[in-house]
């Protein structure tokens, strides 16, 4: 299993739901703890701990109240999926769980749901987990899966009704401008920061009116810029270094690079300095890749 692969159904990642970015955190945490490929019930709770929160870009002073109140939210929410010709709302999670000695929660999902998130027979979206490391928009995290649905096509046209009602935004920004302001280009801005694409976007308009937002996006290049730069130095985004860099330090096969009695932070920190260094980097790589990192 690769526990920082997520998948979902299509149907959900263009499901009707509203999820704040720590809540959606905490889903896409628990999804990626699902076994790819063997039997699901609704039996099994899946853990979730405050290290995984802030490998994702929460603030670690604040990460287990967030992961808390976060855990807490997510029990009262639905979903609205369309299925055929019906409609179906369903619950994300039937029971939670708190282990405030290891400052961990669990998840029991609703079994309704079970089929749309994991063993998948129809189409499906995957993506890394630490594609979304460093979003604080939950705007930004569900416009990045449903750009990640057409990635090999590289162009997705949405409708503006249509995005509004997969965002649940109901009566909330009745202004095109600030629907553009506060969701899409927030939205886009961060996954040109955070994220392995960068999109742009045009207005398409039915008359007077903009109706549609066509995004067009790709993978972001590696660099090769001088010839002092290796091949394979890929120039990572801050929330990159940051994810990879608190992973790199737990590796057993990296543990030369502490000295004697050196904390993980200390060895995190360095390697993350090495991951910015064109000479040092490549060295990581391997283990990169093994953690999710797609060159």
């Amino acid at each position: 299993m690769d526990k920082n692969q997520v998948v979902k159904s299509n149907q959900v990642i263009e499901a009707s739901y509203q999820l704040s970015a720590v809540e959606q955190r905490i889903v896409l945490a628990a999804i990626a703890r699902i076994p790819k490929n063997q039997p699901i019930t609704d039996d099994k709770l899946y853990p979730v701990s405050v290290n995984e929160l802030q490998l994702l870009g929460v603030h670690e002073k604040t990460a287990y109240r967030d992961l808390k109140d976060g855990i807490n939210r997510l029990y009262e929410r639905s979903i609205n999926l369309s299925i055929d010709d019906k409609s179906i709302k369903m619950r994300w999670v039937q029971e939670i769980q708190f282990l405030d000695s290891q400052s961990v929660i669990g998840i029991r999902f609703s079994k309704p749901i079970l089929p749309f998130i994991s063993n998948l027979s129809r189409e499906f979206t995957k993506y890394a987990l630490s594609d979304i490391a460093g979003i604080n928009s939950a705007y930004a995290i569900r416009v990045y899966e449903l750009l990640m649905q057409y990635k090999n096509i590289g162009k997705r046209e949405i409708s503006v009704d249509n995005l509004r009602i997969m965002l649940e935004l109901g009566k909330k920004y009745p202004l095109f401008a600030d629907f553009k302001k506060r969701v899409i280009d927030t939205a886009v801005d961060q996954i040109n920061e955070y994220t392995p694409l960068n999109v742009t976007y045009v207005q398409k308009k039915t008359g007077r009116k903009v109706t549609h937002i066509a995004f067009s996006f790709k993978a972001k290049s590696i660099i090769h810029q001088t010839t002092d730069i290796p091949k394979e130095f890929y120039k990572l985004t801050d929330a990159q270094i940051n994810i990879f860099g608190n992973q790199l330090s737990r590796l057993h096969e990296l543990s030369h690079l502490a000295f004697k009695g050196e904390s993980y932070e200390i060895l995190a920190s360095k390697i993350k300095q090495m991951l910015r260094d064109p000479k040092q980097q490549k060295q990581f790589l391997p283990h990169l890749i093994n953690l999710g990192f797609k060159p």
